[in-house]
């Protein structure tokens, strides 16, 4: 029996419930404390969403803290991060008293440039900045990073065309996009073999569940997690992604408490 892609990555969610399993079961390695699991070509990805857009994801090698913030205390028991990825520079997304508390010794960090600009002495030697369309290499992990900006005229302000990056990850045969502050752009659209999506939703800041569900229909990730949403209702995201993209599964991960 051959999987397609896609289907391989449903039965490393679902694997304790057979190859026979037609339910989609995203909870079970969560159920067991150690965050969402998805099978790669050698291990696994484990992803512990932790608050907002913040996130730890262990892969084969590397883990990988994104956009920490919240203070220590929230990382505090997790595995160390090797790469912290930081997308721009609002609060949100680039704390330094965080960092200071998460980078270690050996940790590396890939920013976009104006953050490079904002980080302590002592952490920009650890760091690599990458703009738009630019690329790099962490041990085993390529990161392209993806444009992420407003498109809607009273939005610009927040996230201008050109400053701010999303990213994608290929980590032991997966692609892995994390938007960063976005809405629908074209750069989302044209995606491409997506196993994993970070998509945000919330008004003004990024794009509402409309907008956001229109992108994920089109570039079609295998699956995809709301986040950074707060007031915005990640449920009516994945109704409409269901209707639109039924193939795609929504993943609802606990960044709100």
């Amino acid at each position: 029996m051959k999987f397609s892609r896609r289907e391989t990555l449903q039965l490393g969610l679902a694997g304790a419930a057979g190859l026979g399993a037609t339910t989609f079961m995203p909870f079970i390695a969560r159920a067991e404390g150690k965050g969402d699991s998805y099978k790669t070509a050698s291990g696994e990805i484990v992803i512990t969403p932790i608050s907002h857009a913040s996130f730890i994801m262990s892969t084969p090698g590397l883990v990988i803290y994104n956009d920490p913030v919240g203070g220590g205390a929230l990382y505090e028991g997790q595995p160390s991060a090797g790469l912290v990825l930081i997308t721009h520079e609002h609060g949100d997304h680039f704390d330094p008293e965080t960092l200071a508390a998460v980078v270690g010794a050996d940790t590396k960090l890939v920013v976009n440039p104006a953050v490079l600009e904002k980080l302590p002495e002592d952490m920009k030697a650890k760091a690599t900045a990458i703009g738009n369309g630019e690329n790099t290499t962490v041990g085993a992990i390529q990161i392209e990073a993806i444009p992420a900006y407003n498109l809607t005229e009273d939005r610009k302000k927040y996230h201008p065309q050109g400053r701010d990056n999303g990213y994608v990850l290929t980590v032991d045969g997966m692609r892995v996009y994390i938007a960063g502050d976005t809405e629908d752009i074209p750069e989302m659209r044209a995606l491409k073999d997506i196993d994993i999506a970070f998509v945000p939703m919330n008004l003004p800041y990024t794009m509402d569940e409309t907008q956001a569900a229109s992108a994920v229909a089109e570039f079609k990730p295998a699956v995809v997690y709301p986040y950074h949403y707060r007031d915005s209702d990640p449920k009516a995201f994945a109704e409409k992604v269901s209707a639109a993209a039924p193939d795609v599964k929504v993943v609802h991960g606990a960044w709100y408490g």
